[in-house]
């Protein structure tokens, strides 16, 4: 008995939605069927891209890394914080949310730093699409996500080392539905100056720097888009890089809206909300950006709905 109430006194209390009781039901609902559609656009995505040879490309490639990715990203947040939506207790042990806040760091950063690799992707394709192919080699590739990922890695044990390294108050109730830095953070003892060298540091490695890389490429994209001669050639090198501009702006601008507030190492209910969009919302949007708007994706989705019916056909 005392082993359980010491076990219990270890554990994170979320918050996130306690002020929304009569509505976690319905939400349940709302973010499972969201969550499920997410789930099942990014594996359309994914096969679409490894079964279709046209798609073969560097481009693809890393569209379907993304994808992975994300998925990845709503298994570390979304199951734990539906199950919480119908639990009387919302709480998280103290190993569980060292593990959530890692994986959620290190696949966040790495999807930071993805898309600053897409858009040197597209940077090279338009200004240099001579040399595209001799630059933008299945070895380079390969070496560009290995490397993203090994800084999400780094950003991810640093930071997570660092903040449960500290002593923590006897009350552990998080404004919020996760393991997020600040929220964690607002529970430490002693955490005041900490968590804005942690947050500030965390948001200029993570987010400034591949920003104002992504800013130069599409600098360099725009130059090149205005020296195309014809209209019909600037729109076709322009939707070439509209979903990932796009994505680009969804995901930077609600995480620069989070950590690069003042006052962001605190939790409160405003980040919680960006959040949930962020978390449910944007990595939903993700996928159907890029299926909707990419000409590639759409007609290698007809191509492999029009073989499936065929084969249907001539299984009957």
């Amino acid at each position: 008995m005392e082993n359980d109430s010491q076990t219990l006194a270890t554990d994170f209390i979320f918050l996130g939605f306690s002020n929304l009781a009569e509505l976690q039901k319905l939400l349940f609902v709302v973010f499972l069927l969201l969550y499920l559609v997410t789930l099942s656009t990014n594996a359309t995505i994914m096969t679409i891209i490894r079964l279709d040879l046209s798609l073969h490309t560097p481009m693809y490639f890393f569209l379907s890394v993304l994808s992975f990715s994300e998925t990845c990203y709503t298994f570390v947040i979304v199951p734990k914080m539906l199950v919480d939506l119908l639990a009387e207790r919302k709480a998280i042990s103290f190993l569980g949310c060292a593990v959530q806040m890692y994986f959620f760091l290190f696949l966040g950063c790495s999807h930071s730093f993805l898309l600053a690799t897409m858009g040197y992707d597209r940077f090279v394709a338009i200004c240099h699409p001579l040399h595209y192919n001799n630059i933008m080699t299945r070895q380079v590739c390969v070496q560009l996500v290995v490397a993203s990922a090994l800084s999400g890695l780094l950003v991810a044990q640093t930071v997570t080392t660092l903040v449960f390294c500290l002593p923590f108050q006897a009350s552990r109730k998080l404004n919020h539905f996760f393991c997020d830095i600040a929220p964690v953070l607002g529970v430490a003892f002693a955490h005041t100056n900490l968590s804005k060298v942690v947050v500030f540091t965390l948001a200029i490695f993570v987010l400034l720097i591949p920003l104002t890389l992504l800013l130069i490429s599409y600098l360099f994209i725009l130059f090149a888009i205005l020296q195309i001669p014809s209209a019909a050639g600037k729109r076709k090198a322009f939707s070439t890089c509209s979903a990932h501009l796009t994505v680009v702006v969804v995901h930077y601008g609600c995480a620069c809206s989070i950590y690069l507030r003042p006052n962001a190492s605190y939790s409160s209910d405003q980040d919680a909300v960006i959040s949930v969009a962020y978390t449910i919302l944007t990595l939903l949007l993700n996928p159907m950006i890029y299926s909707l708007r990419n000409k590639d994706v759409k007609t290698a989705l007809r191509k492999a709905l029009r073989k499936n019916r065929l084969s249907q056909k001539d299984f009957q």
